[in-house]
Parts: C-alpha cells; structure tokens; sequence
C-alpha cells in the first residue's frame, strides 16, 4: 500500500522544481471531501469514488496529476451529473501560482476558494494573514475553512460572497488570483488591485475555454495585458455558458438550411489558436462532438454548433467520405456555422496569430480585446 507521504512526494517530483517543496507540504487529501468524481477513460463521465468503501482508489486520485470534481449540479439533488466545481490539475495550478510571482508580505485576494488547496499553497509563499478567498457557494466555503485550519492555515480569510464583486475590505491587494474563468473582467477586481499589481484569470469564450490573461493594473484605473499559457478551469456562476445536450437544443421540428463546406473541423474546432480567435468573434457559440455509436475510430462524426440564447444551431457533419463536400444545416436567427467560417478566415488572413499576441485592456466602461497592441482593437463590449 502506498502510504500518503508517498503520493505526495510523488506528486512533487511531477511539479515545476521551485514548486515542489511548496505543494509537498501542503497534503492535497486534506482539502478533498470523501466523496469524489474522476473522470471516466470510456466516455468522459464522471465516476465517483468514495473515502470509505474505496480509500485506496480514493487516495490514488487525490494524488493524481489530474482534476478532481467536487461538487455536481451546484450541490443541488437531481441534476444531470453537471461538474460545478473541481480541485484543479496541480500542475496547472502550479503553472498559474509561478505565472502570480508571489512573495513573502503580499496582499492576495483569491477568487473561487473551491476545496481551499490553492489558497494553502499561496499562504506558503505569503503568510496566511495576507490571503482572503472569495467562494459564492456556502457549502464548499464552509469545507475548505475546516480544511484550511486543519492544514495549519486558519488565518486565510475565507468569505462567502460573489467573487465577480471582490472583496473590498482586506484590499488593495497586491495579485488578484482567479481560479474560475471570466468571459468579462469585472471591474472591481481592478479597483481592489495596487496600481503596479497584478490580476491574473483563465479567460473563456462559450466556444473557448483555457487561456490564462496577465493583466497590470495601472495609476489611472486601468489594467492591461496579454493571453499566455493553456489553463482551463470551471467558469464563475455568473458568467458560465448555458450547458444543455443536443437534444434538448436540436429538435426533430426544426427548419433548417442546408448547404456543403469543404472546410474540415480539426482547425477550427481543434486547434488551440484558431478556436480562441474564434470564439472572440463569434459570441455566445458552444460546440459538441457527437461520435457515431460514441466511437471515434469510426472516423464519422458531427459537430454541433448552438447558441441557447437565440436558440440557433448548426450541424456539421464529417464521414471518410467527401464526394461532394461536409453537409452542414444550419436553424435560427443566426448562421452559426457561417460565422464560424467568416472568423476562421479572418484568422487565416491575419497569418494564424497565437493566442499569446491577442491582449486585453479594461477600463471602468468595459473591455476591449486587440491584437499586437492596444490600437488594433478586434473585439469590445
């Protein structure tokens, strides 16, 4: 049997090596409740595991360079099994933590406080008393400042409020932490930041998630800065985009267009560069890949386009064979898969621009998104 000194030393030596005596002396299995979701290697679906019928399988996971959900449905009875909250990959967290450059005496705000994991590992680096998380669900709350105390950390301020509000009371702070993705930075996060200081948040779009935004805070109110790094993390409540299946949103009674593409998902859909840029242009689109018979080797499948505030959706459908070309239907007010293709194209022309040149600028009037520097302006609101 493994024993947890082992997992742990484990875990470390996976770890970026300024970080492992950090993460080695923070015990992860004690942030975790005794009842866990893995994910399933068949489907992607969540299998539980339980602390006391299962403590080996249990411990392994907690341990795992992986995610761990936490909490299904917002911890409501009789959901569909949604994952709303999660203990993050360690590396990525690690990734994101080295991103803060955090030092002994700041002044950290954490927004999404989750199992309480994260904030223990930055009290490590900036002294308990100096880190106040921000957890909108009262339950998780509740759990991670039991944890926290038992991990030795019971000054961390843990407070239940909406983290898109910040918390004004234990600020100015020196780096504002989010460990749940934004579509839109609220302002407050700036208002409560040092000029000097740093905000650094996932950022998503309903067709992209996963990109870690630097952001300065500068004298005049302001905060700017660039897109680095692939972090994907659970969106906050208030900015989260509607989940629903294909078959709640594609119905039998539909109209629909229906034309051909020669345009083939892996790009669009699949790569990194071309899906962020495309979901900066194509606002509120989600998509889902439905294999036939749920198997990938067959090599057919369709990508669903959908947009549940308007109710329109696309589907693309992609076989071995292309006599003739991809059949694509397209129902409601907006042409999804037109779209799509108007900001893949605007992508390619622009000479396939990485997520890392596209920045982001805030102001007490809102966002703005641009490409190489300020000026070049591609996306606002």
């Amino acid at each position: 049997m493994t024993t947890t000194e082992e997992h742990q030393a484990r875990l470390a030596e996976e770890l970026p090596a300024a970080w492992r005596s950090v993460f080695h002396a923070v015990p992860r299995h004690v942030f975790l409740p005794g009842k866990i979701w893995v994910r399933g290697e068949s489907d992607g679906q969540p299998i539980a595991l339980d602390r006391r019928t299962a403590p080996d399988a249990w411990l392994e996971a907690c341990y795992r360079d992986a995610p761990v959900a936490v909490q299904l449905d917002d911890g409501g009875p009789g959901g569909s099994g949604y994952v709303s909250s999660t203990a993050s990959m360690p590396s990525v967290v690690a990734t994101m933590l080295e991103a803060a450059e955090l030092s002994e005496g700041q002044r950290v705000l954490e927004i999404g406080t989750g199992t309480g994991f994260n904030a223990a590992l930055i009290a490590r680096l900036v002294g308990a008393g100096n880190v106040t998380t921000v957890e909108i669900d009262a339950d998780l709350a509740e759990g991670a400042r039991a944890a926290l105390a038992e991990a030795g950390c019971s000054s961390v301020a843990t407070v239940v409020g909406d983290g898109e509000n910040g918390y004004s009371p234990g600020g100015p702070y020196d780096r504002v932490i989010a460990t749940a993705a934004v579509q839109r930075i609220p302002y407050p996060w700036v208002e409560q930041t040092r000029p000097g200081g740093r905000i650094l948040t996932p950022f998503g779009t309903a067709f992209h998630s996963g990109a870690l935004l630097h952001l300065h805070v500068a004298d005049d109110g302001t905060a700017s800065g660039r897109f680095g790094g692939d972090t994907a993390f659970m969106w906050v409540r208030g900015q989260r985009p509607s989940h629903g299946a294909v078959e709640d949103r594609v119905l039998a009674e539909h109209e629909y267009t229906e034309t051909t593409t020669s345009l083939h998902p892996y790009e669009p859909v699949g790569d990194f560069d071309a899906s962020f840029a495309i979901g900066l242009g194509v606002p509120g689109m989600r998509s889902t890949v439905v294999h036939d018979h749920d198997d990938p080797a067959t090599g057919r499948f369709t990508v669903y386009l959908m947009d549940a505030d308007s109710g329109s959706w696309a589907s693309w459908r992609v076989t071995p064979e292309r006599s003739g070309g991809y059949r694509v239907c397209q129902h409601g007010a907006r042409a999804l898969f037109d779209e799509l293709s108007a900001a893949h194209t605007w992508w390619r022309r622009a000479g396939r621009p990485e997520h890392t040149r596209f920045g982001l600028t805030v102001t007490p009037d809102g966002q703005r998104i641009w490409i190489d520097e300020p000026g070049q302006v591609v996306s606002g609101g």
